[in-house]
C-alpha cells in the first residue's frame, strides 16, 4: 500500500472541501486557525495512537525539541499559561476599553508575532472583536456579552443546536464539559443550544447540574428541513471517514459479504441512454428502501429495548453526484441524515 501516494490525494481532496465550504453562499470563513490545528490534532492523534514523541517529529521531517517547542506553542499561549492564544487574547480584550495594537504586542511580547496576528485577524473575522484603523494605529474592542448574543442570529443558533445533537449522538454519553471542548465553543451559546434540545425531548440530562451527563437516543435530519445543512454534511463526511479508517485498519482487499467498506460506481450517460432515469433516479430509490428499514429497526427496537452493552451500530451511508461539462452538480441538493441507536 503507497499510504503517502493516499494521504497527498486526500489532503488535496479535503482542501477542495474546505475551500468550498468557506466560500459558500457569498461568506469568507475565517481560516487563520485551520493549519495550526491540523498540525496539533494530527500530532495529538497520532500519539493516541501510541507513537512515540520521537518518532512523530520524525514523521513530520522535525527534530524532537522543534516538534516539542510547536506542539506547546500552538496547544497555549505562551504569555498566558493554560489557555490557548486565541482565548488569552479575547479574554484580554474583554477585560479592557478600547485596546491599541501596540498595547496588545506587549502584552502578548512572549507569543509569536505572526501567531498573535493571525489571531486578531480570526477573531474580527469571527465578530468576536470590533477593529478600526489600520496597521501599528490599528484599535479593539471586544463585543460585550449582550452584542454577541444579538450578533448570533437564529440560523447561527440552529447549526449549532444541530452540531450539539449531533455530537452528542455520536458520543452515546458525554458531560457538558467534553461537549464544550468537542465543539471548540465557550459553554454560553452551547448552554443555549442544549437548553433548546432538552426543551424539544431530543437530549437527556443527568448527573450534577454543573457538569451533567447527557445523551441523544437518535440524530434525524429530514431531507426537506430548512434548518441542519451544517450537521447533516458533517454526519455524511465523518461516517465515511470513519468507514474509510476502519478499512484501513482492516487491510487492503475487499471480499463480498463484508459488513465494513464502500464502493463507488461511475455511469457514462448521454440524453438518449436508456438507462438515464435509471441511473439518475438511485438515490431516490435508495433512500426510500433504507428508510423503510430503518423505520422497521426503530419499531422492533422501541417494542424490544435493547440493552448499552449488547448494542451494535452499523452507520450505511451512500450518494451520488452529477458532472457535466467539468462542472459538478447534486441531484438531491437537500442533505438528510438519519440515525438512531438501537433502543
Amino acid at each position: 500500500m503507497d499510504t503517502k501516494l493516499l494521504i497527498d490525494a486526500i489532503v488535496r481532496q479535503t482542501t477542495v472541501l474546505i475551500a468550498q465550504l468557506s466560500t459558500a453562499a457569498g461568506i469568507r470563513a475565517p481560516l487563520a486557525h485551520v493549519a495550526d490545528r491540523i498540525f496539533v490534532e494530527l500530532a495529538q492523534e497520532i500519539e493516541r495512537q501510541g507513537v512515540g514523541r520521537k518518532v512523530v517529529a520524525d514523521m513530520f521531517g522535525m527534530a524532537l525539541r522543534t516538534y516539542q517547542k510547536r506542539v506547546q506553542r500552538l496547544s497555549e499561549s505562551t504569555t498566558t499559561r493554560g489557555k490557548t492564544l486565541w482565548e488569552a487574547v479575547l479574554e484580554y480584550l474583554g477585560e479592557q476599553e478600547v485596546v491599541r495594537r501596540k498595547q496588545i504586542e506587549t502584552r502578548f511580547r512572549n507569543d509569536s508575532a505572526d501567531a498573535l496576528a493571525a489571531v486578531l485577524t480570526d477573531l474580527v473575522g469571527s465578530g468576536l472583536v470590533y477593529a478600526t484603523g489600520r496597521g501599528a494605529g490599528a484599535s479593539y474592542r471586544a463585543l460585550s456579552p449582550s452584542e454577541r448574543r444579538s450578533a448570533e442570529d437564529a440560523e447561527t443558533l440552529d447549526a449549532l443546536t444541530d452540531m450539539t445533537w449531533l455530537t452528542i449522538y455520536r458520543a452515546r454519553k458525554l458531560r457538558f464539559s467534553e461537549l464544550c471542548a468537542a465543539l471548540g465553543s465557550t459553554p454560553e451559546p452551547i448552554s443555549r443550544a442544549l437548553a433548546r434540545l432538552v426543551a424539544e425531548g431530543i437530549v437527556r440530562r443527568s448527573g450534577t447540574a454543573e457538569d451533567p451527563e447527557l445523551e441523544a437516543e437518535s440524530f434525524v435530519i429530514e431531507v426537506a428541513s430548512a434548518r441542519g445543512w451544517e450537521a447533516a454534511v458533517f454526519d455524511h463526511f465523518s461516517t465515511v471517514a470513519a468507514a474509510i479508517a476502519a478499512k484501513v485498519r482492516l487491510g487492503a482487499g475487499s471480499r463480498h459479504g463484508e459488513a465494513i467498506g464502500g464502493a463507488t460506481y461511475t455511469f457514462d450517460l448521454n440524453d438518449e441512454h436508456p438507462a438515464r432515469e435509471r441511473v439518475l433516479g438511485l438515490l431516490t430509490r435508495m433512500r426510500g428502501e433504507v428508510d423503510a428499514l430503518w423505520q422497521e429497526v426503530i419499531a422492533h427496537n422501541r417494542a424490544h429495548p435493547i440493552p448499552d452493552e449488547h448494542k451494535t451500530r452499523v452507520s450505511f451511508y451512500f450518494g451520488q453526484n452529477v458532472h457535466t461539462d467539468g462542472s459538478a452538480m447534486d441531484t438531491d441538493s437537500e442533505h438528510g441524515t438519519t440515525t438512531e441507536r438501537g433502543e
